[in-house]
Order: C-alpha cells, then sequence, then structure tokens
C-alpha cells in the first residue's frame, strides 16, 4: 500500500505535468510489459513529452483546478497519461503509433486546451501533420506565388533570346 506521503507526491508531480502540458492523452495500458512502458516513455520524451501510469483517483486529485478537469470523465479501468508540452499532435502520433505496432492497449481520449475529446476526436488528433509539416507547407503557399512569376519571367526572357536568336541566324544567312 502506498503510504500518503508517497501519494501526495505522485498527486503532485501529476498536477505539475497538467499545468505544463498542451495536451493529456488518455490510454488503456493493459497488456504492456515494463520494457513496452519504457520504450513508449522514451519515444514521447524524445517528442517533448511524458509517459505517466496512474491510479485513477490520483489523477483526478491532480487535475482538479487546471484546464484538465475533464479528464475525470476518461478515469475508469487502468490507465496512463500521454502528456504533450511542446506540441498538442506528436503525443497523439507517438501513442498511436505504439499501439498500432505492439497491438496492445488503446487510445481512451484526451483533453486538449480544456476540451475533453473522445478515442475517434484524439485519433484524429494523431492523424493531423506535425508543426513542422504544417510549417512546410505553409512556406510552399508562400514561395508558390514568387516562384510562378520567377518562372513566368524567365520563360519569357528566354523567348525573347531564342527570338533574338533566331533573327540573327536569318539576317547573317541573308547578308553571306
Amino acid at each position: 500500500m502506498a503510504t500518503k506521503a508517497f501519494k501526495s507526491e505522485k498527486i503532485d508531480a501529476m498536477k505539475e505535468k497538467f499545468e505544463k502540458a498542451q495536451v493529456a492523452v488518455v490510454t488503456e495500458y493493459k497488456g504492456y510489459s515494463v520494457e513496452e512502458i519504457t520504450t513508449l516513455r522514451r519515444n514521447l520524451q524524445k517528442e517533448g513529452g511524458d509517459y505517466m501510469v496512474t491510479k485513477n483517483t490520483l489523477a483526478k486529485i491532480a487535475a482538479k483546478g487546471t484546464n484538465y478537469e475533464a479528464i475525470a470523465d476518461l478515469c475508469k479501468g487502468p490507465i496512463a497519461l500521454a502528456f504533450g508540452f511542446e506540441d498538442q499532435v506528436s503525443p497523439a502520433k507517438v501513442v498511436s503509433k505504439f499501439i498500432k505496432d505492439s497491438k496492445k492497449g488503446e487510445i481512451i481520449g484526451a483533453v486538449l486546451e480544456g476540451n475533453l475529446l473522445s478515442a475517434d476526436e484524439a485519433k484524429a488528433l494523431a492523424n493531423l501533420p506535425s508543426k513542422e509539416e504544417l510549417y512546410a507547407k505553409m512556406l510552399g503557399s508562400i514561395n508558390s506565388p514568387a516562384s510562378g512569376i520567377v518562372g513566368s519571367v524567365n520563360a519569357v526572357m528566354a523567348s525573347l533570346t531564342r527570338a533574338i536568336a533566331a533573327v540573327r541566324d536569318q539576317k547573317e544567312k541573308s547578308a553571306a
């Protein structure tokens, strides 16, 4: 049995994670070995997140007074929380990929900016492009018109050069 002091430390640590997190994804981890949980935790840490197996009551207590109070609705059965501190999409992506690869566990739901997401919405979050992909697409959209203008100007210049060369060649033929 965990002591009251130990539980208090867990609650404080979890509350700190809730306060820093941009998203919390609730997962069922039934059937995972310690090695699998450690692998998932390491993968999330690489993406600026964390993974924490917890008791439902401790999660509910820690979430009180934060934007994640709605998480209490998802705290049923054995759960673990995947936190995202740097962006909202990568934790869902990492967890979703891990579940797909291991064929164990499932996403129960998530809380994003204080809003409760269903399991399907959390899975849809995992399918969104990452921040870097969105930046690249946006930059491509911004550069596209400029590239088109440059291509058009170059095409006109090339046509003009070919026309002048053809006139020159024709004059050289008629002069000779």
